[in-house]
């Protein structure tokens, strides 16, 4: 009964933030392609519910590597003004609306991160992947980035525990409150480091 109530409150919920999103989607779209140029649109292969791979879609937010820039650790230098306010209020995260409405994300999960991270995982971690990622999750209200990734993904297993309709609620709940007095967006700044995995951890303090 709780996936089927899920399923229907993703539905409901990515239709209705699509039709009333539109006046932002297309302002977005309009900023990205005038001050970033094309692609409007950023797509990376993302591991979802068991571990299956889907294209998740965001607006961009950096403009591509300059002449002997390395592609990781130079994000904060790429992110550019526009990129930074869409960050800031969230906006692009909204394209992966329809994400969730061919049933690759649901609103609320553990995000969904890069494939190559699933060998990395304990197998305690690795249950993060029992459920569909979401837009929003536990995470993203408990502080985002800024937590060690052993804590991001211990919440993540906590979801998967305990998800209920009222905790899909309530997280649905905060996020809004989160992006509409402004809370959280320092942490969107907040450049996440790879995920090495526990052995990867363990080698470079030996």
């Amino acid at each position: 009964m709780y996936e089927r109530v899920k399923r229907t409150i993703d539905l409901a919920g990515a239709t209705v933030l699509l039709l009333a999103g539109t006046p932002f989607l297309i302002l977005a779209a309009v900023a990205v392609r005038v001050t970033m140029g094309p692609p409007v649109l950023y797509r990376q292969i993302r591991a979802g519910q068991r571990g299956k791979r889907f294209t998740l879609l965001k607006f961009r937010t950096m403009r591509p590597p300059g002449d002997g820039e390395p592609l990781i650790g130079s994000e904060a230098a790429r992110l550019t003004r526009v990129g930074a306010w869409l960050r800031r209020t969230s906006i692009d995260e909204l394209p992966q609306l329809w994400n969730v409405l061919r049933g690759e994300m649901s609103l609320v999960g553990p995000r969904p991160l890069l494939p190559q991270y699933l060998d990395r995982y304990s197998p305690e971690q690795g249950r993060r992947h029992e459920v569909l990622p979401g837009l929003t999750g536990v995470v993203q209200v408990n502080g985002r980035n800024e937590l060690p990734w052993n804590d991001r993904l211990a919440l993540d297993v906590w979801y998967v525990d305990h998800r209920c309709t009222w905790l899909d609620l309530s997280i649905l709940a905060r996020t809004a409150l989160a992006i509409f007095s402004g809370r959280g967006a320092r942490e969107s700044h907040v450049a996440s480091p790879e995920f090495v995995g526990q052995s990867s951890l363990q080698s470079q303090h030996d």
